[in-house]
């Protein structure tokens, strides 16, 4: 086993690394105007399970939270590429893995292998905890974008459509969906033509 020394260079050097998560941007503003970041997100999201921790029954909450902490951490590498961007013939999938991969090489063994483990359970979105995740992500995204000082012309309502397939797998995801469409169509309406 490496002195522990040595595996803490290892955790700084990943740390470090993880760091541009912070000025990686995403699309959408928060409520100041400013762009968000990635890390914003991610923080954003970790919020929101807690907040909803007293709903999420039969989920293991400190596994659901690694889950949200980790899904993004690819993008570090090549950024963020928004819902209404992506093209359906390049697996992004595949791209963040090997982004992932990437990100997580400074890591001990066995840190990078746990980390790995929880990226493709979040990907195949076949637990409960992933799944949770999944929707919890998409809403997390939609409050940010009615929340935030978006650009003229930022089409609102096209989150009435978006992530529906991951909003629908849970009775909270269904309900939260629910609160956050109504606040979309608000958005929408009020926004000038």
């Amino acid at each position: 086993m490496p002195h522990p020394t040595d595996r803490f260079d290892q955790i700084i050097a990943f740390l470090q690394r993880a760091q541009s998560l912070k000025a990686t941007l995403r699309s959408g503003a928060t409520s100041a105007g400013r762009r968000e970041s990635v890390a914003d997100h991610s923080w954003g999201l970790c919020l929101l399970v807690l907040l909803v921790e007293q709903e999420l029954d039969g989920i293991d909450l400190p596994r659901l939270l690694k889950l949200c902490i980790l899904h993004d951490l690819g993008e570090a590498i090549s950024g963020d590429i928004p819902a209404i961007h992506q093209d359906p013939t390049v697996n992004k999938s595949a791209l963040e893995r090997v982004d992932f991969q990437t990100l997580c090489a400074p890591l001990p063994d066995d840190l990078r292998g746990q980390f790995l483990t929880l990226w493709d359970e979040y990907e195949a979105a076949e637990t409960p905890e992933a799944q949770m995740a999944k929707g919890l992500d998409k809403l997390e995204t939609m409050i940010q974008h009615v929340t935030g000082a978006q650009d003229s012309g930022f089409d609102y309502l096209w989150n009435l459509g978006y992530g529906t397939d991951r909003t629908d797998k849970a009775p909270l995801l269904r309900s939260l969906r629910a609160k956050v469409d109504a606040m979309t169509q608000v958005a929408g309406k009020a926004q000038p033509r």
